[in-house]
This record gives structure tokens, C-alpha cells and sequence, in this order.
């Protein structure tokens, strides 16, 4: 059964436009002086994944008011299947070095795979979240947004 992914509108129910986020992703939080590149790639999953998890909020909260509605469309985007369907739309835009990073994450050896995926589906959501989190960490913000946009498309 192949789960269709749910798309982020560009607009509000009532037609309204949300704006692009007018500052860096949390810029302001990065705490670490640390290379990304010297990272080990489970440390850069786990950073993904919160940043990762944080735009789809961003993004859902611009749209939607209602905060039971947000945690139950947000849980569509941020499960490992969700993020894999993203990882494939995004696969055609990523330069070398992305890709690799994208490889190197969905490549690293995990000791366990949430029920009701499959492994391709878990580690293709790892090597999202080790792109993510390389990007935040390098402070490529608007090539982030820009690979989201494309993600939630």
C-alpha cells in the first residue's frame, strides 16, 4: 500500500499567501563551533530531524490556528515514510556534496526501524534528516528553506 504524502499548501485556507520565513531557521540557537563535516552522521540525523520537524511546524502554525489540528497534520510530514517521500522529490535537485551527505546518512548502520516502515523507507528519512542537519549546522539557511519548499511540494 503506498501512502501518499500530504502537501504543505503555499497559502492559507482563506487565500491568503504565507510569507517565506522572514529569518534564518533558529539561527540564533546554534550553539556549537563544531565542523559539521567532522560529525558523526547519527549526530547530524538526530539535529535533522528536530530542524526538519521545526519547519513543517513553522510552516503548519502560519496556516492552521488550531493547535489540535497542527500536532495531527504535523505527524504526517515528520514519520519516517513522509520524510522518505520527500527524500526521493528532493533526489533531482541535490548537488554532489548533498547527495553524499544524503548517501551517508541513509547508509549508516541503525540498530533498530520504527514498526510499519521498511528499512529503505528508514534509513531514505535518515539520510534526510543528516542533509538537514548538515545545512543548519553549515548555516546554508535559504538553501534549507529552499530544499523544504521542494520536500512539501
Amino acid at each position: 500500500m503506498k501512502l501518499m504524502q500530504p502537501e504543505i499548501p503555499a497559502q492559507k485556507p482563506t487565500g491568503e499567501q504565507i510569507p517565506p520565513s522572514p529569518a534564518p531557521l533558529v539561527s540564533g540557537l546554534k550553539t556549537t563551533e563544531t565542523s559539521p563535516g567532522q560529525m558523526h552522521t547519527a549526530s547530524l540525523a538526530f539535529l535533522g530531524d528536530a530542524v526538519y520537524s521545526l519547519l513543517v511546524r513553522e510552516r503548519l502554525a502560519a496556516l492552521y490556528g488550531k493547535a489540535e489540528d497542527l500536532h495531527t497534520r504535523a505527524v504526517g510530514f515528520v514519520s519516517a515514510r513522509a520524510q522518505a517521500e520527500s527524500a526521493k522529490k528532493l533526489l533531482p535537485h541535490l548537488t554532489e556534496e548533498e547527495l553524499a551527505l544524503f548517501k551517508r546518512g541513509r547508509n549508516m548502520q541503525t540498530a533498530h526501524k520504527p514498526k510499519g516502515v521498511t528499512d529503505a523507507e528508514y534509513h531514505s528519512a535518515t539520510g534526510l534528516e543528516t542533509l538537514f542537519g548538515y545545512l543548519y549546522l553549515s548555516g546554508e539557511f535559504a538553501r534549507l528553506h529552499a530544499l523544504f519548499a521542494i520536500a512539501v511540494s
